[in-house]
Parts: structure tokens; sequence; C-alpha cells
């Protein structure tokens, strides 16, 4: 499924204050890829929020990613909040609004890996 187009968003959906287009665009559109975890994990979270199945499987390890997504099940994302980012481990919240569901959110701790030259998610606990 191709990605819905970006919208021209004032903030980033990630919750970092920059604007979407000094934010995780450019790692969406493959012109400026995540220095960091961190980056990649917030570039990661606006994927899922704005449906960009492409980059959350070009981001994923391929031994760990899942045959299929759906991200197009109408969940909402309602924020992110970071709360540690240390080598290559990222621990954060995310609010979301899944269909027919009030709001909820839940915390994990992500671990990430440098596959090819590039940050890519491997996995991640709930805590």
């Amino acid at each position: 499924m191709p990605p819905r187009p970006h919208p021209p968003f004032k903030s980033c959906p990630c919750g970092s204050g920059r604007s979407y287009a000094a934010c995780c665009r450019p790692a969406h559109d493959g012109t400026a890829p995540a220095a960091t975890p961190e980056t990649l994990m917030r570039a990661r979270y606006s994927a899922f929020a704005l449906g960009d199945e492409a980059f959350v499987r070009r981001t994923w390890h391929p031994d760990h990613c899942p045959p299929d997504l759906h991200l197009d099940d109408g969940t909402r994302y309602l924020g992110l909040k970071v709360h540690a980012a240390q080598d290559d481990e990222v621990e954060f919240t995310v609010r979301l609004r899944a269909p027919g569901q009030g709001p909820g959110s839940f915390r994990e701790r992500s671990r990430f890996t440098r596959l090819g030259g590039a940050w890519v998610y491997v996995d991640g606990d709930l805590t």
C-alpha cells in the first residue's frame, strides 16, 4: 500500500516541537536517514500516525518485521513522550485511540541496531 500523502504539518506528529519538514519528513522521504535510535523511533511513530507502511517496513529489521502491519485500521495516534534514549535503546510512551475504544497508552523499551549503515528497529518490551 502506498503511503498517504504527507500533509503540511505545522509541528511534527512525533512531538519534537519542530516542523514536520525539519523533523521526520526527511527520514520518511529518504533524504536524511535517522542519525540516532531516538530520531528513528520518532520517525517511526510519525510514520505509524501517517499510515506510511513503506517507511515502517523499511526501518524494521527484516528478521523481526511482521508480515501484516494493518496501519489503516483507524487507530489515531495522540502523542509520544520519550523517557530515555541511551546507546541502542529508547524508552517511550505512546498515547492512542484504537477504533471502538477510548484513549489508551503503552510504554515500550525498544532496541535498535545498525543494518547496512542505517539504524533499524529490532524489537521492544512493554514496560
